[in-house]
């Protein structure tokens, strides 16, 4: 067997250079020495490897293929921002637009708040109340009058029938109160229409006689005459204006120790705590005839009746509900009127202290008196009227202010 060639020939043997694979080098298709190349078939079990196209790509040329115009591709769907809320989820909200909306409607009420009480002080009827000649000169503090007139004007026969107030001409103060404010605790007391006091240019006489006299400026000047205290603003209110008031603020809680059955007044009560209207809270405040104290014990009523106004005024409900608030400050011109210069802050801050004078919020008593005639105490009511003046209330004692007025030994 003849040696195969090696390598691809070389100039030893002189030959040319000869690949065992394909042949001799440079032979032509037609050599039938040269090793062709055998093209490879694909084998039936052969995984076959072809070119992928994109849905949208297929898309078009199934559109071309069809003559139909391709349709531009839709973008694919933007992810909202982290924290947004789903458009279509059940707890889609617009929590901006609703806090809008609820501010807007405090603001509207706060501004509805503020608006009434002005709008009814325009209405207010002013009284020239300041005394002319000498007075006491500023004091620390600030004092209020208020007067309970007991003028039937205005009311008609039946507001007079009903209200039992009688057809008595003339006008006289069923009430007379001085309310203190200032460093300490506020100081509401009471002044007996009956007490013996002397009255400029009229001599000694009952006090309420001064208001029919001369009206609000002598019952100042006698006041301040008798008492040494100076009075900064006046208030008067008459008798529909307390039945009035009461009924603006829904009816108040009076708790009468004893049965009060009283014509004159057209009361008729049982003992305890009750809610009353308009017209038995004016009753109640105007008996005398059902106690041995009389007088006394109708002062007594009338703080009652006026704190517990005060309780319902600055309650919550007052200023919640808009119709009880609407009655309430729009009621003011037709019951109350005020003293020339006073403002309506200086208004609101005395029905604000009105507000404050039972129990640990404040004082309330009668001036100290002697006797049941009514004689003031000389010494006892001198020492209550210094520690107003000096506006030194929380320094009062007990024996000064007591219920009826009469030293505390006495009324237990």
């Amino acid at each position: 067997m003849a040696d195969r060639p090696r390598g691809n020939g070389g100039p030893e043997d002189g030959t040319p250079e000869y690949n065992w694979l394909y042949g001799k080098k440079g032979a032509s298709s037609s050599d039938p020495d040269a090793t062709r190349a055998v093209p490879q078939q694909p084998r039936p079990d052969q995984t076959q490897i072809m070119p992928a196209a994109s849905r949208e790509a297929r898309g078009r040329q199934a559109a071309a293929g069809s003559g139909r115009p391709t349709a531009r591709p839709t973008p694919p769907p933007v992810a909202p921002p982290p924290g947004s809320p789903s458009r279509g989820g059940r707890g889609f909200r617009r929590p901006r637009f609703r806090v809008r909306w609820i501010l807007l409607l405090v603001v509207l009420y706060l501004a509805y708040l503020v608006f009434v009480p002005f709008y009814a002080w325009h209405n207010v009827h002013k009284v020239a109340w300041e005394p002319h000649g000498k007075r006491p000169a500023d004091q620390p503090g600030t004092t209020y009058l208020l007067v309970g007139s007991d003028s039937r004007a205005g009311l008609s026969k039946a507001e007079r029938k009903k209200l039992g107030t009688g057809n008595a001409k003339g006008q006289r103060t069923d009430t007379i109160l001085l309310l203190h404010t200032g460093s300490g605790p506020n100081l509401l007391m009471s002044i007996p229409r009956d007490s013996l006091v002397d009255i400029p240019g009229h001599g000694t006489t009952k006090i309420n006689a001064a208001f029919a006299y001369g009206g609000p400026q002598l019952l100042v000047k006698t006041l301040e005459q008798d008492t040494g205290i100076r009075i900064d603003d006046y208030v008067e209110i008459g008798l529909g204006g307390l039945a009035g008031v009461v009924d603006a603020v829904g009816g108040i809680t009076i708790c009468p120790t004893q049965n009060m059955d009283d014509k004159l007044a057209n009361l008729h009560v049982k003992k305890g705590c009750q809610t009353a209207d308009g017209t038995t809270a004016l009753g109640y405040a105007r008996s005398r005839h059902t106690s041995n104290i009389g007088d006394i014990d109708r002062v007594k009523h009338q703080r009652e009746v006026v704190s517990a106004v005060g309780d319902k005024v600055i309650s919550p409900w007052t200023f919640l509900n808009p119709f009880r608030y609407w009655n309430l400050l729009t009621a003011v011109p037709d019951f109350f009127a005020f003293g020339e210069g006073t403002s309506t802050v200086r208004a609101g801050m005395w029905a604000s202290a009105m507000t404050h004078v039972n129990g640990s919020n404040g004082l309330s008593c009668v001036v100290p008196i002697a006797d049941l005639a009514v004689h003031w105490d000389p010494t006892r009511s001198k020492q209550m009227f210094t520690y107003i003046k000096e506006d030194k209330t929380s320094d009062i004692p007990k024996s000064l202010c007591t219920p009826t007025g009469l030293p505390k030994s006495v009324t237990g």
